[in-house]
């Protein structure tokens, strides 16, 4: 019998996913274990809520997909967070192509998505930084978020973004840079 989210590692589920017999109630608690911490990095990446809602769906029909062919070779986590990060990114991309914003407009998305937030609030620090996580570049943006947000290691991040730690350290140095001059030009 599966016991609750925090009683079983993740080599014991994916075991469990691998026999007809346990696979729902194991795929069941993979979602129970991971489903917020995944919601909130796809969240900051997509910014709105609804459409957080739907990517984190696409990501847990891949992974109950793809969960048979999981090789190991990375922790469970990491994969889940890569399949995360690029189920984001490919519906980012989809918006930006169906929306009207102009080439020259396109690095603004984010940022234009953000400020259309009803709660939004320019005065309120987090919004703030908020706003100055939306400028960055596309990558920088997932590494600061990675970082700063979910206190992913390097070592980890080059897994789900698969790239060096050095590339990944030089992308958060520059992303923390332009934060810090973004709110203080604020």
């Amino acid at each position: 019998m599966i016991g609750t989210k925090d009683l079983i590692d993740d080599t014991e589920l994916i075991v469990l996913f691998k026999v007809k017999q346990s696979r729902e109630r194991a795929f069941k608690v993979l979602v129970e274990k991971y489903r917020q911490r995944l919601y909130w990095h796809i969240r900051r990446m997509v910014i709105v809520h609804t459409d957080a809602d739907d990517v984190i769906q696409n990501v847990f029909i891949k992974v109950w997909k793809n969960l048979d062919g999981f090789r190991e070779e990375s922790n469970l986590y990491t994969w889940l967070y890569r399949i995360a990060t690029n189920e984001s990114l490919a519906w980012i991309a989809r918006q930006k192509k169906f929306s009207s914003v102009s080439i020259d407009a396109e690095d603004d998305f984010v940022l234009q998505r953000l400020q259309a937030d009803r709660d939004f609030d320019p005065k309120k620090i987090e919004w703030k930084l908020q706003q100055a996580v939306a400028t960055l570049p596309e990558k920088q943006r997932t590494v600061f978020n990675l970082r700063y947000f979910d206190e992913m290691p390097y070592v980890e991040m080059s897994e789900v973004l698969e790239t060096s730690v050095g590339a990944l350290k030089a992308s958060y140095h520059h992303a923390v840079k332009k934060v810090e001059d973004y709110i203080k030009a604020g």
